[in-house]
């Protein structure tokens, strides 16, 4: 394993102290995972199922999750949002849906720069700084990656009880921070693969795909579902090479590629990759991000995304699977149980000055419940066909 991560690992933080480091993983490694093997084996079942044809995938949540916000109300209310979605996606469109939320986990964010405006560390989430804007707050601090697992062990316990009520919901995160996922990794002897204890589902994201990277290297090694963020630079050989990577068994849910294209390439670069992934036979799940490739800064100043904008990359998205006879497997998106006003359109008809009344996200913005019950309405009605 160790020779597998010997590679350059992209967007890891800075750490001033590599003991405490080194102590803060040792914690990790001592404590109990988060996730247990055999509901990550019930999840692949079910993505099995998707990767066939024959299920849907919703996958949706914070952007980051955050300390403070990992209150009762607040994940009560994202789950009831996440739950809401699948009845609207199950009832309009008849079809199983696979339930996952970006939760209990999301404690770590890639970033395009190295500081921000304040010439301060940038914010990489909870799990390594805080928002702060103070040199010391920003301070990578492992400690923190400590206070992740107990907050995300908390937030999972919550998502049991609500999920013993009803459908059952699984976890995911970006598999970003190697420090803390490869802490996480609870080996079973004789296994070909390793059970990472962080989440049920890991994705590897658009910064962090590098075939001769770490991150790529890590997904190899894990038992679990994974995921590959791809954007438009991705090329069709990129894709098969993470095909053949990271599915060499051609395991029905193993591997989901997550597009975000943003909507004015989603039907120029899809088809291509989606051809050429195809061809090999690797029966890959299909899903699509409609969020980050439609980001944008608005005219006063905040990072924001259209509905309008986000509804028509799903659409493109289904129009390349149907012209290719593959199946629109899934969405992943953004979205929170919270009255925000952080992403632009909806029934509420939001505009550029709603935006300051309730944009309380440190990274992304994200749908209301409002704005994703409408997306997941649109979804249906597309998957009615």
């Amino acid at each position: 394993m160790a020779a597998a991560l010997a590679r350059p690992a992209a967007q890891q933080p800075d750490w001033p102290d590599p003991k405490r480091v080194r102590d803060a993983c040792e914690t990790l490694r001592e404590a109990p995972p988060i996730v247990t093997a055999a509901e990550t084996r019930r999840l692949l079942g079910r993505l099995a199922a998707v990767a066939r044809g024959e299920a849907f995938l919703l996958q949706s949540g914070d952007c980051a999750e955050t300390f403070a916000g990992n209150t009762e109300a607040h994940l009560r209310a994202n789950l009831r949002c996440l739950l809401q979605m699948a009845g609207v996606l199950m009832h309009s469109a008849e079809i199983p849906v696979a339930v996952v939320g970006r939760i209990a986990g999301q404690y770590a964010k890639p970033r395009s720069a190295a500081t921000d405006a304040l010439d301060l560390p940038v914010y990489r989430g909870d799990g390594v700084n805080s928002h702060e804007p103070v040199r010391a707050a920003r301070t990578p601090d492992p400690d923190r990656m400590v206070r992740a697992h107990a907050h995300a062990a908390a937030a999972m316990n919550l998502v049991r009880v609500v999920s013993h009520a009803g459908v059952e919901i699984f976890s995911s995160h970006e598999a970003l921070l190697l420090d803390y996922e490869r802490a996480l990794l609870r080996p079973e002897p004789g296994a070909a693969r390793i059970d990472s204890g962080s989440a049920h589902f890991l994705w590897i994201g658009e910064r962090t795909r590098q075939l001769d990277g770490a991150h790529l290297a890590f997904a190899e090694l894990l038992a679990n579902p994974v995921g590959v963020k791809i954007g438009p630079g991705t090329t069709p050989e990129e894709a098969v090479a993470y095909a053949r990577r990271l599915d060499p068994d051609r395991t029905p849910g193993r591997l989901t590629f997550i597009s975000r294209m943003g909507f004015r390439k989603v039907r120029d670069v899809l088809p291509a990759i989606v051809e050429r992934v195809t061809a090999t036979g690797h029966p890959v799940i299909w899903q699509c991000d409609p969020m980050h490739g439609n980001t944008h800064e608005s005219p006063s100043g905040y990072k924001t995304r259209r509905l309008d904008e986000v509804c028509d990359e799903v659409r493109g998205f289904f129009e390349v699977h149907r012209a290719l006879g593959t199946h629109p497997g899934g969405i992943h998106v953004e979205a929170t149980g919270d009255e925000v006003t952080e992403c632009l359109g909806g029934d509420q008809e939001l505009s550029d000055a709603d935006l300051v009344a309730r944009y309380d996200t440190l990274c992304d913005p994200r749908l209301n419940t409002r704005q994703a019950l409408t997306l997941a309405s649109f979804v249906g009605e597309l998957l009615r066909g």
